[in-house]
């Protein structure tokens, strides 16, 4: 089996001919075997793949990212065999939005310190999700809907969010979204991206106010992972079909149980423990390591 090494650059940097001979010289002091077949660009000077005989060890590849991180590439090694995948699970808060929609409405409800700290904290792995959840969410009893609906209306996507989901929908990949969220808000990523479906948790509300309290049973990182066999089954799928991307630690289950599990802008404790992440580009990168060519994206505009 021959594997791809993809090299994606930075945003608004650029990936040069020079970058991709570097990567090559690497290649070559390691005595890694590259296949005849030359470098191939995917987007020109954005993304290059390079052919390899064999799969990169964890301390080859952790090489040629020091370079990487140097220069602001994004650095992976994917086998070629089942390249292209029929089911992508990803996350939504910091993933496919810019945001973390919890502590955006604790913001608007004025105490978005107390909850972002709790936050941060739960992401790195250092709190009971489920407990962070309702510890959180009972900071907004009493709060008005109308910081909802603002929080929804600030709701930003990250680059590449929607051209990711148009791109691998038309060529026949199913794409759910999971998040430890609220439905209100997967609802509406899910509709402006084109997710098939969508995952949350429903956060108790009367006919004016926020009552503070979730609805049981609280989706986490378990159940993320179970999502993933669920659509698996669903689809009649092998976890050879699957991707997922997370930049948490309660993503970590479902990233491992994918065959192609990337951190998005992963918080530390979630970057250790993954071999692929994605530091310097958007999500558009998740088209390129499954083989596809700037020029079949879909525009997020379509």
């Amino acid at each position: 089996m021959n594997f791809a090494l993809i090299l994606v650059s930075g945003v608004d940097q650029t990936l040069s001919t020079a970058h991709i001979a570097h990567i090559q010289s690497l290649l070559d002091e390691m005595a890694i075997p590259m296949t005849d077949t030359p470098p191939r660009w995917l987007g020109q000077h954005q993304a290059a793949e390079i052919y390899l005989l064999d799969q990169l060890t964890t301390d080859q590849l952790k090489t040629l990212k020091l370079f990487g991180t140097e220069q602001q590439i994004d650095i992976f090694c994917i086998a070629q065999n089942n390249r292209r995948k029929a089911l992508l699970l990803a996350d939504m808060d910091s993933t496919i939005i810019a945001d973390e929609t919890l502590d955006n409405i604790a913001h608007i409800a004025g105490i978005g310190n107390k909850v972002a700290d709790i936050t941060a904290r739960a992401m790195n792995g250092e709190l009971n999700f489920k407990e962070a959840l309702r510890e959180r969410v009972s900071m907004l009893k009493g709060q008005p809907l109308s910081i909802l609906k603002q929080a929804l209306e600030e709701t930003t996507l990250n680059s590449g969010a929607q051209t990711l989901i148009k791109t691998m929908a038309k060529h026949g990949a199913t794409c759910v979204l999971v998040s430890g969220g609220f439905t209100m808000f997967t609802e509406y990523v899910a509709r402006k991206c084109g997710f098939a479906y969508n995952h949350g948790n429903i956060l108790d509300v009367s006919d004016t106010e926020i009552l503070g309290t979730v609805r049981d049973p609280i989706l986490d990182k378990s159940a993320k992972e179970d999502f993933l066999n669920h659509y698996m089954a669903k689809l009649s799928l092998t976890a050879a079909d699957t991707m997922a991307v997370g930049d948490g630690a309660n993503d970590l289950a479902m990233l491992d149980a994918a065959a192609l599990g990337i951190g998005y802008y992963p918080k530390p404790s979630l970057e250790k423990a993954l071999r692929h992440t994605i530091k310097y580009s958007d999500l558009t990168t998740l088209l390129y390591l499954q083989g596809f060519t700037k020029d079949k994206f879909i525009d997020e505009t379509y």
